[in-house]
């Protein structure tokens, strides 16, 4: 392989990974939304792309109850079908009181208040920069 084909390929594969950060900025974002639409509370979203080897971003929000909680994963679900992004795993559940989505490069955490107070996620990855914030 040439030297400048080799840059060629090296310029669109960093090209590629712009535009995926992007576009999981964008469905992160779009999280946070509809998260805020079923009225949660103190939602963020976190930058962990420098801190965390398993995803680039973290949507937290909490919910009131077992009912919003389940209300809230799925606004988040419909939304992944919706966008085509694959849900690779579901943890938890209302009853728990936290709910963990993994759509790969964004991992949304869904808390009742108390596990939230309880685990300090917020804490956890406080070196991550806070991209948005809802209280």
């Amino acid at each position: 392989m040439t030297e400048a084909k080799g840059k060629e390929q090296t310029a669109a594969q960093q090209d590629e990974s712009t535009t995926q950060a992007v576009e999981s900025l964008e469905m992160a974002k779009r999280i946070v939304d509809i998260t805020a639409d079923k009225q949660a509370s103190d939602v963020v979203l976190l930058d962990v792309r420098e801190i965390c080897s398993f995803a680039d971003y973290f949507v937290i929000g909490s919910g009131e109850s077992e009912r919003q909680l389940e209300a809230i994963y799925d606004a988040v679900i419909d939304l992944a079908k919706k966008m085509r992004y694959s849900i690779l795993h579901r943890e938890g559940d209302p009853a728990s009181g936290w709910i963990l989505v993994d759509l790969g490069d964004i991992v949304v955490h869904i808390f009742s208040v108390f596990e939230r107070e309880y685990y300090r996620l917020d804490e956890l990855w406080s070196k991550a920069p806070v991209v948005v914030r809802i209280l």
